[in-house]
């Protein structure tokens, strides 16, 4: 850029959600301990009970802590610092986990579905107290599990995730168990099968807004708490500023948000004390942390990246 072009760095400031992660550590350790043990004891009495709602429940609960290791994972890379190769570091592996905990749900759900349709035309006899007792435990397990992550789901798409399926698997718990008993009063076992296909459609739901976050950020797009035209807006609002281009915001990680933008100030460089109140705001106003300015004054050359279909 020519000489009237200026750039600044709004430097990261400590945001309270922006480690959220690293409290987490414990919550994940304990999340995957009790939560693989209690896959193992519900597969087992699935099996021996003939429940295909109980194996049903252990297929997801299972794909739930590989997503929790997946997210642990992610949630200690993120706080590497950056290197050469990785100037951002590797923020943006929670991206990625969050994407690859959807991608694990979606496997789940067609093997709990293709063995679901086969129990509907081949019915199983179930023992409903084993199933009952069983899914019982799991309301606990799961409640407990969700109830860890609970703080953290507003700001960070992984511990969100964590903390939804967590949730879900209570409420799918319970509807087990409300199914075993309907089979002891009734001796219907179809009412298995057909809990198991309400199981996949909760399991659906929560999955494709999950699924729908993850790939819009993997995407770049604007994370859903920031309104793109009010940033433009403020920016345009400013004393001095007489046109905004190039304005761009993305999610560095699933907690981190950067933005650059082209301001044309034809009164000249306001002086550092400008920019830092700008990143101040950016980040205070919109969770902006990361925010990189450039000033330009008119002077007779016109910016390659004005117009906004550039990019």
């Amino acid at each position: 850029m020519s000489g009237g072009h200026h750039h600044h760095h709004g430097h990261d400031h400590s945001h309270g959600h922006s480690h959220a992660p690293a409290s987490f550590g414990r919550a994940f350790a304990v999340g995957i301990s009790l939560n693989l043990g209690f896959v193992v004891v519900e597969a087992v009495y699935g099996v021996i009970s003939g429940s295909m709602a109980l194996v049903a429940d252990a297929g997801h609960n299972l794909s739930d802590v590989l997503g929790l290791v997946i997210a642990w994972i992610a949630s200690v890379l993120v706080k590497r610092p950056p290197s050469a190769r990785f100037t951002y570091g590797l923020k943006s592996s929670s991206i990625l986990a969050a994407l690859g905990n959807a991608a694990f749900l979606l496997v789940a759900l067609g093997a709990i579905l293709v063995e679901t349709i086969r129990r509907l035309f081949e019915p199983q006899p179930v023992i409903g107290g084993t199933v009952m007792i069983v899914a019982g435990i799991g309301i606990v397990i799961n409640t407990a599990t969700a109830l860890m992550f609970m703080r953290g789901r507003h700001d960070d798409l992984n511990i969100r995730g964590a903390y939804l399926h967590m949730a879900a698997d209570a409420a799918v718990s319970a509807g087990v168990v409300v199914a075993g008993l309907l089979i002891m009063l009734t001796g219907l076992t179809w009412i298995d099968p057909v809990t198991s296909l309400i199981i996949v459609g909760v399991i659906a739901w929560g999955t494709w807004g999950l699924l729908k976050d993850a790939l819009r950020m993997s995407l770049l797009g604007v994370p859903s708490g920031i309104d793109e035209r009010k940033v433009r807006n403020f920016l345009q609002s400013l004393n001095g500023v007489e046109a905004v281009h190039d304005l761009h915001i993305w999610p560095m990680s699933t907690t981190e948000t950067a933005m650059t933008a082209h301001l044309v100030m034809p009164g000249g460089h306001p002086g550092d004390s400008f920019l830092h109140q700008l990143a101040h705001e950016l980040e205070h106003d919109f969770g902006i942390g990361h925010a990189t300015v450039q000033i330009e004054t008119i002077d007779g050359h016109e910016c390659v990246l004005l117009h906004d279909h550039t990019v």
